[in-house]
């Protein structure tokens, strides 16, 4: 069997680091927050190129905590896109706030600059574009947009570790750069996870605040807060990941470059990498009209895939009262149809990659 993702694989290369790491946190038992989640929210800030970093329970928390310190709540709007995992649309929800989505570029799964402007009222307050599977949204006339409009920008940067735009680190280009460490993130804790980064030193006093019950100090609550913490063994762990997520994504980077060459003549649509990106591939998505089939398929012949994802937030059930209807993002829709995601994680050897992409071309050609 080819796995879709190998933690195994991960873990017993850095194994002693990690129980070493593991280790001593029991043994200092900082259990919550702690030194190990402060050192590591100076690493990945400045791995980000971000002045702070303020570590979370998880990525969701991350974008509501965004979201709230920069003041966003009930009868506003903030502009996002449904091709997305559900926890960019439910950040906003918890909030208080209002979705409202614009259609993705088909190209490159990310946001349509193009369709912002249309989709902006009194009401909006904030735009969160989503760095899907790796690469980078077009940020430069995101930004420009939400400065003419004085819109807060919030990067989804979730599955973009490293990921650059123009030669810039994703996270540290909007006002506030929210991270998942989810296991099978391309930086993964050994369970949930998530951070803030930003330059601004206010919304990183609020955040800190709203994820430990609001106070200010022990027992001085001056916020209505949260019990949003990172734990410190999950500090640990990804501090001793940090040091080799470069070697890492370079390795990923490397296996989509082998996929494209592998697939190159066999009509299938491959991930494309914009100019202006660095793409970390944290999935690896292909498109075909025959989804079903094909993953059946693979899977006989033990190839692991997912589908990232199969049903657009706007036409989840959960999210029916915000009125939209099938039709209304047909790009969206579309890829939603299509995509299949081909294993990939670092250690994926070149056999594995020629087995795949063997299997894959052998469905094209029928």
């Amino acid at each position: 069997m080819i796995p879709f993702v190998d933690l195994k694989a991960q873990y017993a290369s850095i194994k002693d680091e990690v129980n070493t790491a593991i280790q001593h946190v029991l043994e200092t038992c900082q259990f919550t927050l702690g030194s190990e989640v402060a050192a590591f929210e100076e690493e990945f800030s400045t791995y980000c190129s971000a002045e702070y970093g303020i570590g979370v329970n998880t990525g969701t928390s991350a974008l509501h905590l965004a979201l709230l310190a920069a003041g966003i709540g009930p009868g506003d709007e903030v502009i996002t896109v449904p091709f997305t995992f559900v926890a960019t649309v439910a950040s906003i929800y918890y909030a208080g706030a209002k979705t409202v989505f614009v259609d993705i570029d088909p190209q490159t799964f990310t946001m349509d600059v193009k369709a912002i402007e249309g989709a902006i009222t009194e009401r909006t307050k904030a735009i969160i574009p989503v760095h899907l599977y790796g690469q980078p949204a077009d940020m430069d006339p995101i930004l420009e947009i939400a400065k003419r409009h004085n819109l807060v920008v919030i990067e989804d940067a979730a599955q973009a570790h490293g990921a650059e735009y123009k030669g810039k680190r994703v996270g540290s280009l909007g006002d506030m750069g929210c991270f998942s460490f989810y296991p099978g993130k391309n930086l993964g804790a050994y369970g949930e996870g998530g951070m803030v980064v930003t330059n601004n030193p206010e919304y990183t006093r609020t955040i800190r605040m709203l994820r430990d019950w609001g106070a200010e100090k022990k027992y001085h609550h001056v916020l209505k807060g949260y019990n949003f913490r990172l734990e410190g063994i999950q500090g640990a762990v990804l501090r001793v990941k940090l040091k080799y997520l470069e070697e890492w994504t370079e390795a990923r980077r490397t296996a989509a470059g082998h996929y494209n060459q592998l697939l190159a003549n066999t009509g299938i649509l491959t991930p494309k990498e914009m100019s202006y990106a660095r793409h970390v591939y944290h999935v690896y998505a292909i498109r075909t009209k025959s989804r079903s089939e094909w993953q059946e398929a693979l899977n006989a012949k033990e190839v692991q895939t997912g589908i990232h994802y199969p049903i657009p937030v706007h036409l989840l059930p959960a999210y029916s009262d915000l009125g939209y209807v099938a039709g209304d993002f047909p790009h969206s829709e579309q890829a939603s149809n299509e995509v299949l995601s081909l294993p990939m994680f670092a250690e994926l050897t070149p056999t594995q990659r020629e087995e795949v992409c063997e299997a894959v071309a052998l469905l094209a050609r029928k």
